[in-house]
């Protein structure tokens, strides 16, 4: 077969548009017939097959009164089984029907195989729909449909978005687990840094955290000053000159420390100040974080005896030294300074605490844990961002952290990719 016999073909549509469109019988089935003249009746489209071979397998396919099964392969155009070295292939001997969007071979050739043209069955609208989520620039493709999706489709949505979500950081809580000897509070003093230097400060954070160890930080417990001053001179910040007595305090008791713990601390280059509000300053995140590890000892084991959101909130709303409330970074006064609020607690408990506590729960066989992480996530209010406020403009409901969280799964890893055809919301839209 040489490719000068092939006719001149475009189809308005990609393969895996055409695969879902067979998968999810998205076409007129009735009076189906093949480019042979035989009536085609799909009982069942088969399986897709993600490995090499034939598209479907396991197919239930009547053909003329006969029912036949097996592989089913599907093709754009049905000059393209030679194209893609078919012919003659034996994992191809046995399809029962090939199924194409538009059939341009020459009469007389291919007629060996039963081949099945679906363009005259399928709607144009649901083209053009797709078409559409493909070209549109809104704020995501299904912008003009997403509100008419029924909210029982979007809360299922968002718990399997929620799963894909932890599933990730679970794969990063192990590797911790894995570094540190499967030490629960250790992986927790991490994971909480990182979330404390969250979204553009997390990795320096997260070093900060992984560089000073967290037995070290619970031997000082008793030492009011401790906490700070390991955090703030492994983070590179108590160099100084300073000329408050404050920081010249922790600098000297971090000079105690470092010597004591052989300690070498970070490059304050590393932090970024740019673009943000004060309350979110490296400083001030720091300042924070140091209250919580200084005045609640052992935190993970704290954190298992939690039985709902009010007593996990008390536990974390751990205020700043008096310095902060007069500071944004050492040296640099004002009257009053704006405290990380409870909004920025609840995207530590959602980001951390709560993933982490889920998967205690999977390592101990306890479903209690497991099911706990779930309920104080839905006890949690929907997060405040720009992306959660652009899905409330399309009518997305957002009734707590779970669906938040489902919805920035879904604009990051599904709209932003164009992975229509693998969102049940896109998917409900292609299917009228």
């Amino acid at each position: 077969m040489t490719n000068h016999i092939f006719m001149s073909v475009n189809p308005p549509l990609s393969e895996a548009l055409f695969q879902h469109i067979w998968k999810c019988r998205l076409f007129r089935q009735d009076s189906l017939v093949a480019i042979t003249g035989e009536a085609v009746q799909i009982i069942s489209p088969g399986t897709q097959n993600h490995h090499s071979g034939p598209d479907f397998i396991a197919a239930r396919i009547r053909i003329d009164g006969i029912l036949w099964a097996g592989p089913v392969e599907l093709h754009l155009r049905s000059s393209d089984w030679y194209r893609h070295g078919h012919a003659g292939n034996e994992q191809y001997r046995h399809i029962i029907l090939h199924v194409v969007y538009v059939h341009d071979l020459p009469e007389g050739i291919g007629g060996h195989i039963r081949c099945l043209e679906l363009q005259p069955y399928i709607s144009n609208l649901l083209l053009e729909r797709y078409e559409e989520l493909r070209r549109t620039a809104a704020f995501v493709p299904c912008s003009a449909h997403a509100g008419r999706v029924s909210r029982l489709i979007w809360t299922g949505w968002q718990e399997r978005l929620l799963a894909g979500r932890w599933e990730r950081r679970w794969q990063e809580l192990m590797h911790w687990l894995s570094l540190n000897g499967f030490n629960w509070e250790e992986t927790c003093y991490w994971s909480l840094a990182r979330s404390y230097g969250a979204p553009v400060n997390a990795r320096p954070f997260l070093q900060l955290a992984q560089s000073l160890p967290y037995t070290v930080l619970q031997w000082h417990y008793d030492r009011p000053l401790a906490a700070e001053a390991l955090l703030f001179g492994q983070a590179g910040m108590l160099e100084g000159p300073f000329t408050d007595v404050y920081p010249l305090q922790l600098q000297q008791e971090y000079g105690q420390l470092r010597q004591r713990h052989q300690l070498e601390p970070m490059t304050v280059h590393q932090w970024n100040w740019l673009r943000m509000r004060p309350s979110a300053f490296p400083a001030m995140r720091i300042a924070s974080f140091a209250a919580l590890i200084q005045q609640r000892r052992q935190l993970f084991s704290r954190i298992l005896e939690v039985k709902n959101i009010r007593e996990l909130e008390q536990l974390f709303f751990v205020p700043p030294s008096p310095y902060w409330r007069t500071h944004y970074r050492f040296g640099r006064s004002v009257r009053h300074t704006r405290q990380p609020g409870r909004q920025a607690l609840h995207t530590v408990l959602i980001n951390s605490v709560l993933p982490l506590l889920h998967l205690y729960g999977q390592q101990r066989e306890s479903a209690y844990f497991q099911e706990l992480a779930l309920s104080l996530l839905q006890q949690l209010p929907a997060e405040n961002n720009h992306i959660t406020r652009a899905w409330k403009k399309l009518g997305i409901v957002q009734e707590n952290a779970l669906a938040s969280q489902g919805l920035l799964e879904l604009k990051q890893y599904y709209c932003e990719q164009m992975r229509c055809l693998e969102c049940a919301v896109g998917t409900r839209i292609l299917g009228g």
